[in-house]
């Protein structure tokens, strides 16, 4: 199965057109999924719903962003992930 979020879709929302990141690029994506597949209890594909894979970007786009220096929450994002959230017992 095929990631949500490609790296050429990840780029073009950082608005990245060099590959000197690809790699540091692609590893924000994985672990931008595996954070939100930990929270949602889902796990996330191509064929997940748009505020899911827009969740995922701005994870991506926060991570970029701090470059390790900062923590990154998903404050902010629960209007987008909430409705997808499994009830765990």
């Amino acid at each position: 199965m095929a990631d949500p979020v490609s790296l050429s879709e990840a780029k073009l929302f950082l608005r990245v057109s060099h590959e000197d990141e690809d790699a540091l690029i692609a590893t924000l994506i994985d672990a931008a999924k595996d954070r939100l597949e930990t929270a949602l209890g889902i796990e996330l594909t191509e064929a997940s719903p748009a505020p899911l894979r827009l969740a995922l970007l701005d994870l991506i786009a926060r991570a970029y962003g701090v470059r390790g220096e900062g923590e990154v929450s998903l404050e902010g994002l629960e209007p987008w992930i909430a409705p997808y959230r499994q009830v765990r017992l």
